[in-house]
């Protein structure tokens, strides 16, 4: 699934990520996720910004946006999220780059980001282009997955992993899959401007046996009664942050778009495509998707 662009990117282009990985056994996970994530969005947004949507699996819980954008890099994924939200209006759809999001600045007075940053090799630079697109004293949700969760300091101890949870450095376990341990997470976030105000420690219970043999139900329960209590500890498999955006004085939005090849921010819709008069490259417009990837020229 990589695909080399001016960084390297994990493309689901084309992969059943909501049938094959969302489909039976990740209920809990699912589950678990959305109870923490309606505790950390604001009631009310202006414009919200879904970072790696996919096929849209929690866009059903922004019904206090009055706009949403769903991002992802992969079209196949967009275009379910489509199929499932497309007759909503507040929903705008956008196939582009993390690291050159195209849009202009302090857009988005709510963004959020889940079950993405582990794919991320450059998150000082991914914090810098989010704490761009949002507002000052706009919120931005992460969930991040934890290096320095219980299971893991267990087999560390146990010497049954080599791989130190304690030390900061990212540990990619797979190719284009990070670990990451939350003072490097949460020391990145204050370097790209953003102040966290609240955690959750979520998945507690993220073991196949316990799984199969004690019902859904109460373990979600239980995860939900402890989410907050013990989000000190940061010792689950995932954890979730909310942030402010902290920024001086900044100009208001005076469009929408941006081009991501020159940054102009005088972007011309025109009929199946986006035109920068400026740099002279076409975003098409493909069925209701923006496709801010490879551009032609005009």
């Amino acid at each position: 699934m990589k695909h080399k662009v001016s960084r390297p990117i994990c493309d689901y282009e084309g992969s059943r990520y909501s049938s094959v990985f969302w489909g039976k056994g990740r209920e809990y996970e699912d589950q678990v996720e959305r109870i923490a994530l309606r505790r950390l969005l604001p009631p009310h947004s202006r414009a919200l910004l879904d970072i790696g949507a996919g096929f849209g699996r929690l866009a059903d819980l922004y019904r206090g946006a009055n706009r949403v954008v769903l991002l992802d890099y992969s079209l196949s994924q967009l275009r379910e999220a489509q199929e499932r939200f497309g007759a909503d209006e507040r929903f705008l759809f956008v196939a582009a780059d993390l690291y050159n999001l195209p849009f202009v600045g302090n857009l988005f007075d709510t963004t959020v980001m889940v079950r993405v940053i582990h794919h991320i090799v450059d998150v000082p630079g991914a914090f810098r282009e989010i704490h761009r697109v949002t507002e000052p004293g706009g919120k931005f949700i992460l969930e991040y997955a934890n290096k320095r969760h219980l299971k893991a300091i267990l087999r560390y101890f146990l010497r049954f992993s080599r791989v130190n949870p304690f030390s900061q450095e990212p540990y990619e376990f797979a190719p284009l899959h990070f670990d990451f341990h939350p003072a490097y997470i949460e020391g990145e976030l204050q370097r790209a401007g953003f102040k966290v105000t609240e955690s959750l420690s979520v998945s507690f219970f993220r073991v196949p046996w316990l799984k199969r043999h004690i019902p859904l139900s109460l373990l979600v329960s239980l995860d939900a009664r402890l989410q907050k209590p013990l989000a000190s500890l940061r010792i689950t498999p995932s954890v979730l942050l909310k942030s402010v955006a902290r920024k001086g004085e900044a100009n208001a939005p005076r469009g929408f778009f941006r081009c991501p090849r020159c940054g102009s921010e005088r972007l011309q819709e025109g009929s199946s495509a986006l035109l920068c008069p400026q740099c002279r490259a076409a975003w098409e417009i493909q069925d209701g998707i923006y496709n801010f990837k490879n551009p032609r020229d005009f």
